[in-house]
């Protein structure tokens, strides 16, 4: 199965679409679907979702028609529903998601650490959102707001997609729910976030939830999910790690989540950054305008935005 992007061509509109990681290009499902009817290709005549959350909501019963689709055009080299990815500009690929991000904190013993100053690990994971707002896609202006915050820090975090309605999920059931993963920054206003116990002012100002380049299907992700992950700042590494040292693993966090609380299609979890954020550093190590940040995790591709 594929990756899926919310894409916009130059004077146009966003769009759903199918990235051919391998070839660089971007097939527009919706004129996809048209054009291969017209021409009499054998595709399902059953229109594509047109939103990333319509999508997610079709899922399973999509796939046929986007696999027809992908099959049929995975060869052309030109095509008006075809484009290069340096044609395009990425949106989130779930531009305006419909609830709160969920967040988890503290998830890498070394982070917890760096955070904390203790080896204490929390006997439980810690929860909190970030608004639907604050989320931006890659190549995005992250603001700065040096009204409200001098500690502006970056967390490389990755990111699970729900992919079906379900409450007390079981953890050895948990995969069943996963409609793919991608990438997070989540962008932390450090001296707000530890006013007071309650971290999501200073985690949710507008642009401080980066999300891109992409949603790959859960398919494309060996499970149990074991990636490498990474954060550069101006190409200096600063985080580098690997999915498979979460402290509460993908399938504790569902089930915890899901705990007398509906998961819905297209919520969003991010499940926790690892040690080298900006505050871990002596002296700190945080965000200035200007400043290039990117997120890289295996198999998902690059996060990239600019301080502003």
């Amino acid at each position: 199965m594929p990756y899926y992007a919310t894409f916009q061509p130059a004077n146009g509109d966003q769009r759903l679409g199918v990235v051919l990681r391998e070839r660089s290009l971007v097939i527009d499902l919706g004129e996809a679907q048209k054009a291969l009817l017209a021409q009499g290709v054998l595709v399902p005549d059953q229109p594509v979702p047109q939103t990333m959350l319509q999508l997610i909501e079709a899922s399973p019963e999509m796939n046929d028609v986007i696999q027809t689709i992908v099959h049929a055009v995975k060869d052309l080299d030109q095509a008006s529903f075809l484009y290069k990815e340096e044609d395009v500009k990425y949106a989130a690929p779930i531009p305006r998601p419909s609830k709160n991000v969920f967040a988890i904190g503290l998830n890498y013993k070394k982070h917890s650490q760096e955070f904390t100053g203790t080896d204490d690990l929390a006997p439980f994971p810690i929860v909190f959102t970030k608004a639907p707002t604050s989320v931006i896609g890659t190549e995005e202006g992250i603001e700065r707001f040096p009204e409200y915050t001098d500690s502006l820090d970056y967390e490389a975090e990755l990111a699970v997609i729900i992919g079906k309605r379900g409450r007390n999920i079981a953890p050895e059931d948990a995969q069943d729910y996963i409609f793919g993963y991608s990438i997070i920054n989540d962008i932390s206003a450090r001296d707000r976030q530890k006013r007071t116990s309650q971290w999501f002012l200073g985690k949710s100002m507008d642009t401080h939830c980066p999300m891109g380049p992409y949603i790959a299907d859960a398919s494309e992700v060996q499970w149990p999910v074991q990636l490498e992950i990474s954060s550069r700042v101006n190409g200096e590494e600063r985080q580098h790690s690997n999915t498979r040292l979460l402290l509460f693993d993908i399938p504790t966090i569902i089930s915890t989540l899901s705990q007398g609380m509906t998961l819905e299609p297209g919520d969003i979890i991010a499940t926790g950054t690892c040690e080298g954020v900006g505050l871990g550093f002596n002296p700190p190590k945080f965000l200035n305008q200007g400043d290039i940040v990117e997120v890289e995790i295996e198999s998902l591709g690059v996060l990239r935005n600019r301080i502003v």
